[in-house]
């Protein structure tokens, strides 16, 4: 028995439809890597950079960045009024989408050194007897996370 195969007319709207579902989901942005890079360093620029797109989530939404943040983790996120919680949050974005993309421990060492610039210029608002006791602070903050910011509690 020999069977045929007809081949079934295709209109133009049928055509486009194959195509639409058969198309790749959209890919994330090739230059991710850059963006993060360039939004996770120690200098002003780099942290009002990241604060601008923080604000403005929605317009970097196809780049799928992890945007959550438990602030300071366990740590008190402005402690003895210091306001570190912004700065804690950069960190957390850092950690999490290093960690998304592998990349996690060729950079640990940079997003540690980048709280630790963040949080410095925080102190830099106060004098005296605050500006000391708000810089051993942020060393404190900076030395938690350099030791155990590998450890299961931070991820």
């Amino acid at each position: 028995m020999r069977r045929r195969f007809v081949a079934a007319a295709v209109t133009p709207a049928a055509l486009a439809l194959c195509i639409v579902v058969a198309a790749p989901a959209t890919a994330v942005p090739a230059d991710k890597a850059q963006v993060l890079a360039a939004w996770t360093q120690t200098s002003v620029a780099s942290y009002e950079a990241w604060s601008a797109a923080r604000a403005n989530q929605a317009a970097w939404s196809a780049y799928a960045f992890n945007w959550s943040t438990d602030y300071c983790s366990s740590s008190p996120d402005n402690p003895f009024g210091f306001p570190f919680q912004k700065s804690c949050a950069r960190h957390d974005f850092g950690y999490r989408n290093y960690k998304a993309m592998g990349d996690f421990e060729a950079n640990k060492a940079r997003l540690d050194s980048a709280l630790y610039a963040d949080l410095k210029r925080v102190c830099s608002a106060y004098t005296g007897a605050k500006l000391t006791s708000c810089n051993a602070t942020a060393w404190t903050y900076y030395q938690a996370v350099d030791k155990f910011g590998r450890t299961p509690a931070v991820d």
